[in-house]
């Protein structure tokens, strides 16, 4: 297009308006396509006021296409296609030609020699002999023994003996030339299309600014900001009031004013059968808990309570039981002959229970004591069950100069007898 006749400014510069179709076409034109009054080194200073819209030219014959773009990098890699079916199956090529032969084998070592056969039959008896001359007799009047019978037929030959051991196998020939490779199969499916490039860069320059374009939709809200560090400590504020007694607390745990233990030492070697074992030597025994003229602890209070025996056996085999209550509560057996035997057992007792150890009977009562070994037994009080007061020396009619209120038949290594009953139950 041409500018207005007689307008000598039109003439030299022409109406952009080819420049519009050129910028707004959808194949942009190279920067040698573009003409000179296009270009911003060219165009006016301060434009005016934007004029109506003309009529949409003519198009104009396409341009010559431009320049290629850089490559994008390369995609990922598409899935590995289905494997494609199996092709059928080749010709038969022909058989290949018959491999050397391969070297012959060394001989095998010599099998070992076989067992000697049995003995054969002995052979008949040769035919006698012809008899031998008259013998004159000597002057000593002795009988001089005949010459030597003709040896007699040999016997009949022996059974076979048994084969030898078969000899190693010879080494393996060489294997014969590898037959020719068959047709190949058909290739399989295409894979499938991979992921788009990038877009390639631009590279133009100097071009014209576009027009601003529309405002985008307001994103969505971000996510929540990392933490920030701690502000300075603010000064201390004045004291407050006091504030109102709070709620009285649950009740404690028992006192561990109740307390019981004892330890004490066999001093004499093999008790007797049918009695609580005699442990005379006292180590510890503060609260007076463990009888020391009968040997038998009494619980002062509900509660768990642990005991310990550890005990030397000479002589004889030891069979001892801890008791509780008349009742075997645990059995030990010791039948090596110097040895030790030791155990220790948790038991919940009542206030009033009591403890004591006993041998089964006088061949099994080896428990020993000297001056380079000894048998004790001991116990304590674990925790007990509640806050009562613990009962003190003198309980259940016992001390150093009373015997306790049973019999010696009480003390069974197999425990009380069950009573018969002469009524059914109600």
């Amino acid at each position: 297009m041409t500018g207005m006749p007689g307008d000598h400014d039109s003439e030299m510069f022409p109406m952009t308006s080819i420049c519009d179709l050129l910028w707004n076409s959808p194949v942009p034109p190279t920067l040698d396509q573009i003409p000179f009054f296009c270009l911003c080194s060219h165009c006016k200073g301060t434009g005016g006021p934007k004029g109506d819209r003309g009529d949409r030219g003519l198009a104009g014959a396409p341009g010559s296409p431009g320049r290629r773009g850089m490559m994008g990098f390369p995609g990922r890699p598409g899935f590995t296609g289905r494997r494609g079916m199996k092709g059928q199956k080749g010709d038969l090529g022909e058989k290949g030609s018959l491999g050397a032969v391969g070297f012959t084998g060394m001989k095998g070592q010599r099998g070992f020699k076989g067992d000697k056969g049995d003995q054969g039959l002995e052979g008949p008896s040769g035919s006698e002999g012809p008899q031998g001359e008259t013998g004159t007799c000597p002057a000593s009047c002795e009988s001089l023994p005949g010459p030597p019978g003709v040896q007699g037929v040999p016997g009949p030959a022996g059974t076979r003996g048994l084969p030898g051991v078969q000899g190693p196998m010879a080494p393996k020939g060489i294997m014969g030339n590898k037959g020719d490779m068959g047709m190949p199969g058909d290739s399989g499916m295409n894979g499938q299309k991979g992921d788009q490039g990038e877009q390639g860069l631009c590279e133009c320059m100097d071009g014209a600014d576009g027009s601003d374009g529309n405002q985008g939709e307001q994103g969505g809200k971000g996510a929540k900001g990392d933490t920030g560090s701690q502000g300075v400590q603010g000064p201390v504020g004045l004291k407050g009031n006091e504030g109102s007694m709070g709620l009285m607390g649950p009740p404690g745990p028992c006192s561990p004013a109740i307390q019981s233990s004892f330890s004490a030492s066999l001093n004499q070697s093999f008790p007797a059968a049918n009695w609580p074992v005699p442990f005379q030597l006292i180590h510890l025994n503060r609260q007076g808990h463990f009888d020391t003229f009968i040997s038998i602890y009494t619980a002062p209070i509900n509660g768990t309570y642990v005991f310990t025996f550890s005990l030397a056996v000479s002589g004889r085999p030891l069979k001892v039981g801890l008791f509780l209550n008349f009742s075997p509560v645990v059995k030990k057996t010791e039948v090596t002959i110097p040895s030790t035997m030791s155990h220790t057992v948790v038991l919940h007792l009542a206030m009033g229970d009591r403890v004591w150890l006993q041998v089964r009977d006088l061949s099994t009562n080896g428990m020993f004591t000297d001056r380079e070994s000894s048998s004790t037994f001991s116990g304590y009080l674990m925790y007990p069950d509640s806050c009562q007061i613990p009962r003190g020396r003198g309980f259940l009619n016992t001390g150093p100069t009373v015997m306790p209120p049973f019999k010696a038949q009480d003390y069974n290594w197999d425990g009380p007898t069950p009573t018969p009953t002469t009524h059914p139950p109600q």
